[in-house]
């Protein structure tokens, strides 16, 4: 059966702080380990009050500091956010103190508003996503084992080969993601229009590496377990509100469920979120099974990045639980 994994953003729930999310992250991830989870990755976001993840490497290391064999890792670093010394420096001592376990994730977006991109990275001027292929580049000379006298290296960093990986939502980074030999993962848990063909582009252009001899492609999908598809669906409801207040422009902390969403959001607001979360599977245990069954199926992932964005924290731990349990009952993944 193919690998699960968890894809955390550190929600900070309405009323809460961000340490109580970090002491949360800890703990789901502590039992993701114990339920067989393969990665736990962090989202590097900024300006959003309701996400705590914003200075990622730490909160890898937070985690990595915390669980014992489950790979840690970003999903991801906005590269066009840094400078890829910097993030080479950071994740070669991440590496160093968690030898085996960390991966670094790589996305073009800001991850941000643009007022708040220029506060990141106001020294670079013009710089932008539009540099992301050096910048990946340049990153893995970083990581490259040292040759000779070099006058630039990332100290840690040079000679530790941290896997990369290229996330995206469109066909950007699937091209370079496949023209670079690299696992790719798409973002469909929030953006699955250009799902297929990205996933079809990147397996079909792929150029084996020293890194991946074959294309590897995990998928991002929303899973929202609970003991009844009624309460299922309310959880489902507080990443609902998150999207249409993001739509609003009034991001904030997650919210509590409802009992019914059709109050909360106007027609166009609904199509929009239902759009964005066509990627989403909201029930009870053989719902889950049922819906994941049909995605693995459809699309015939090498990995699944299974993320929920529940208000209340042992939902959400009984949540992942569900999901590890129902996994056992899958069938393989169909041949590509």
């Amino acid at each position: 059966m193919i690998p699960f994994s968890v894809l955390d953003l550190s929600p900070i729930n309405q009323g809460s702080t961000a340490a109580q999310a970090f002491q949360n992250t800890k703990e789901l991830a502590q039992l993701a380990e114990q339920r067989g989870y393969h990665r736990y990755w962090l989202a590097e976001h900024h300006n959003m009050p309701g996400i705590a993840s914003a200075a990622t490497s730490l909160v890898i290391s937070h985690v990595a500091a915390h669980t014992q064999t489950i790979r840690v890792g970003s999903g991801g670093i906005m590269l066009p956010n840094h400078s890829p010394l910097v993030i080479a420096e950071q994740f070669g001592t991440l590496e160093s103190l968690y030898p085996g376990r960390i991966d670094l994730g790589l996305g073009r977006a800001p991850g941000s508003d643009q007022r708040t991109a220029r506060a990141l990275r106001r020294h670079m001027g013009g710089d932008t996503a539009e540099n992301f292929p050096q910048d990946v580049l340049e990153l893995q000379e970083y990581f490259a084992e040292p040759s000779g006298y070099q006058s630039l290296r990332a100290v840690p960093g040079a000679g530790l080969h941290v896997p990369i990986w290229l996330l995206g939502s469109s066909m950007f980074s699937a091209q370079l993601a496949a023209e670079l030999g690299l696992p790719f993962a798409f973002a469909s848990h929030f953006a699955p229009g250009f799902m297929k063909s990205a996933v079809e582009i990147y397996r079909a252009r792929f150029k084996p590496s020293a890194a991946l001899q074959k294309p590897y492609v995990m998928l991002g999908l929303n899973v929202f377990a609970a003991d009844t598809d009624a309460e299922a669906r309310r959880l489902f409801t507080s990443l609902q509100q998150q999207f249409i207040n993001l739509i609003r422009g009034t991001p904030g902390q997650l919210h509590p469920p409802l009992d019914s969403i059709d109050g909360y959001w106007q027609p166009g607001e609904r199509e929009h979120v239902e759009r964005s979360l066509a990627c989403a599977v909201v029930g009870d245990p053989q719902t889950v099974r049922e819906g994941m069954q049909a995605f693995i199926d459809d699309h015939a992932p090498d990995e699944l990045m299974i993320t929920a964005q529940i208000f209340d924290h042992a939902a959400r731990l009984h949540s992942f639980d569900i999901v590890s349990q129902v996994r056992g009952q899958l069938s393989p993944k169909l041949a590509i």
